[in-house]
């Protein structure tokens, strides 16, 4: 027994080839580090110290003015502008989100089937994602390339306002208006999709053919639950592309407040429109994380509960098991002790 504990206090020291490995692996993961705490966390950190102040800049020097919650009363019950922009965008990404990833989960699976020219339809869908950003985008939006002029959206909007609320159906009738930004939202989205559908076995596809399913129940008893995972991550990155893209009002609203030559405005109110926005976009992202996160069926929920049921019993026995060891130590103390009188089969005791 000895050996054996010494043996496990032993530790095992890596070896060259071990240690090499860790400092190649650092290596690589030094970049990230030093982004992450030079553009996220320190900004983060100045942020929130900002947003308690009212910050002005003169030409000798920075001064900090604390102003504590002023600024959050200022937004909104002085700056209407702000509070109305945060109830739009909500409403605006509850509506717009799904119909990007269904739109983008059509456009893979037809881009996953066998079809002519499969190649330079994957590009031609991807290439917005590379050519318009930035200073393209807002180009493309000033001159009117965002939209359909063809297309009769208040027709549309009229057609939805028969069993939709007003708002919803403004807001479907938009969706309809900027169609080709739907599109060039959307490039990520369907090569995360089409990447998920190659990995789906085929073999689950033909054994359910075998079995009489048809081309709906296979996707809907194949195809989403595997690809489940993904459906949820481009929610989320659909979500946060739309909340730091530059056509955002709210981005162009923090922005003008951060750069205002007013008294009141400046960094500080800026830090806290931006903070509150944060926390908006953060609840909204959890929002569909409980809408979309993966659910154990009743089947794992089952075979956890049988697991469980076990575990109790395993631990009940080995109670049990030393509940009689202990009695019966006690009694052989008890017979060693004359305090029992044993039965020697002879009818005395």
């Amino acid at each position: 027994m000895s050996d054996l504990k010494k043996e496990k206090k032993r530790v095992r020291k890596p070896g060259k080839l071990e240690k090499r490995e860790a400092r190649m692996g650092y290596l690589f993961v030094a970049p990230w580090l030093i982004g992450v705490v030079a553009f996220l966390l320190y900004p983060l950190g100045q942020s929130f110290r900002y947003m308690w102040y009212n910050i002005r800049i003169t030409p000798v020097e920075t001064k900090f003015i604390w102003y504590g919650t002023q600024n959050f009363s200022q937004i909104w019950l002085e700056s209407a502008e702000f509070p109305q922009g945060l109830v739009t965008y909500i409403w605006k990404t509850i509506v717009e989100v799904p119909i990007i990833v269904v739109f983008a989960l059509i456009i893979a699976m037809m881009l996953n089937g066998k079809i002519r020219l499969r190649g330079f339809f994957r590009l031609l869908f991807f290439l917005p994602v590379i050519i318009v950003s930035g200073p393209v985008m807002n180009m493309l939006v000033s001159e009117g390339a965002a939209t359909i002029p063809a297309m009769n959206v208040q027709a549309i909007v009229s057609a939805f306002g028969r069993f939709l609320p007003d708002k919803a159906a403004s807001s479907v009738g938009e969706i309809f208006s900027n169609m080709i930004m739907t599109l060039w939202y959307s490039g990520v989205q369907i090569l995360i999709f089409l990447s998920a559908l190659q990995k789906v076995d085929p073999a689950l596809y033909e054994a359910a053919k075998i079995d009489g399913g048809s081309g709906w129940e296979c996707f809907w008893k194949i195809t989403l639950p595997t690809i489940k995972p993904m459906v949820l991550l481009n929610a989320i990155y659909t979500i946060i592309f739309m909340s730091s893209n530059e056509q955002n009002e709210l981005i162009n609203m923090i922005k003008n407040a951060m750069f205002s030559g007013t008294k009141e405005k400046g960094y500080g109110y800026a830090s806290a429109m931006a903070w509150m926005y944060s926390i908006v976009v953060t609840l909204v992202v959890v929002l569909f994380f409980l809408l979309l996160g993966s659910k154990k069926d009743k089947y794992d929920r089952a075979v956890r509960r049988y697991r469980r049921q076990q575990k109790r019993e395993a631990r009940l026995q080995k109670k049990i098991q030393r509940r009689s060891k202990r009695n019966a130590r006690k009694y052989a103390s008890g017979v060693r002790r004359n305090k029992y009188k044993t039965y020697d089969g002879s009818g005395d005791y």
